[in-house]
């Protein structure tokens, strides 16, 4: 129950989604340059097919002013995902503004990823960009999100800016897990916290991060994190290290188009990347499964006991974290009841993190698309 007190009152409110939706365009942002900045939009594709097209589109259409030009970076890919993206282009009417760049052989040392994005990263330098807004490949963006962030980096002012972006919630599977994984996400990293110099917690969100290239230099650029599996929370760490100011929030507009149909596909996302956020310390990892079971399983687990003390106790710590949890279940507008399945959600994402830890202990960590990424 002490845990969950501190979670609510002492943890900059991370739970407290409406503090995290900034107002969208820029007509309350005093100041703003209607005929600037310029942006360079670098977008990794590896087999993107599905969603290239409504990607590539939805830049292409954004309002607010400035000038925009995406760089593409095709990865290898098997599925036409350049050729749909140049068609979308067309199609909008800009097939100047699309940039498609035909990715080189995998380094050593770096992951697929990043290793797009810094080739992405060097073509874009000759456009002489006031801002790189690094993106996915997958991202439907809202017309005034990335004139939003730039007001917000210009406002604020801060070097990197991103968006949390509302991933996509339709499934059974993903209604049970996806709210819950940005729940824990801004538990691990406060938004408050983030923006705050006087602490040292650093987050981004990979969908959507708004960032100075002069800043990303300062920084040790890609290279820095060339190896990086959690690239979004490493590159923050890398900019606020070097005296950088960070800023994340959560957008209702700008989405996710991946979607996830069973349980066994999110699990495979969640196994990705947990075992590398303890740094592949079995230490940790028992600390870190320790902790789950403190925290979300043994509330429940106290109304089985036969002395009404514990019973009020583990009661009122559930109560308290479906509290926490309901403000992100109702923005993915989901019936308030899915509050209280937060102790199961949190087993199953126990279980996740230790598939990870076999995973990586095995020889195929960080799996992605064909590359094992984490060894």
């Amino acid at each position: 129950m002490l845990i969950w007190i501190y979670l609510l009152a002492g943890r900059g409110e991370f739970w407290r989604v409406k503090k995290h939706l900034p107002r969208m365009g820029t007509a309350v942002i005093p100041g703003w340059r209607q005929n600037s900045p310029r942006i360079a939009v670098i977008i990794p594709a590896r087999n993107e097919a599905d969603g290239i097209a409504h990607s590539i589109t939805s830049l292409l259409n954004q309002a607010g002013g400035g000038t925009l030009h995406i760089f593409l970076v095709d990865d290898d890919s098997s599925d036409g995902t350049a050729e749909i993206a140049r068609r979308a282009a067309a199609h909008a009417g800009k097939p100047s503004a699309l940039t498609v760049i035909q990715g080189r052989p995998l380094e050593p040392g770096w992951t697929g990823k990043l290793w797009a994005v810094q080739q992405g990263i060097e073509s874009a330098r000759a456009f002489h960009p006031e801002f790189f807004l690094l993106t996915d490949a997958d991202i439907l963006h809202a017309p005034d999100s990335i004139v939003t962030l730039a007001a917000i980096a210009e406002s604020r002012p801060c070097d990197l800016a991103s968006f949390m972006v509302r991933l996509h919630c339709s499934t059974a599977a993903e209604k049970f897990l996806i709210p819950a994984f940005v729940f824990f996400f801004f538990q691990l990293y406060p938004p408050a916290w983030i923006s705050g110099q006087s602490r040292k917690t650093a987050g981004a969100a990979g969908g959507s991060i708004l960032i100075r290239p002069d800043v990303l230099e300062a920084a040790g650029g890609i290279q820095a994190i060339r190896s990086e599996i959690i690239d979004d929370c490493a590159l923050a760490r890398a900019v606020k290290s070097k005296g950088g100011k960070l800023w994340l929030g959560m957008t209702d507009g700008t989405m996710s188009l991946r979607s996830y149909g069973t349980l066994g596909e999110i699990g495979r996302m969640i196994s990705r990347n947990a075992f590398r956020q303890l740094n592949h310390s079995a230490p940790l990892l028992l600390a870190a499964v320790t902790g789950l079971a403190v925290t979300y399983l043994f509330p429940p687990a106290l109304l089985l006991a036969h002395h009404p003390l514990p019973m009020v106790l583990g009661g009122t710590a559930w109560l308290l974290m479906a509290v926490a949890y309901l403000p992100m279940v109702r923005f993915y507008r989901l019936n308030p009841l899915w509050s209280l399945t937060l102790p199961c959600i949190a087993g199953f994402y126990m279980g996740a993190t230790l598939h990870s830890a076999i995973k990586f202990w095995t020889g195929r960590g960080g799996e992605w698309k064909g590359r094992a990424q984490d060894q």
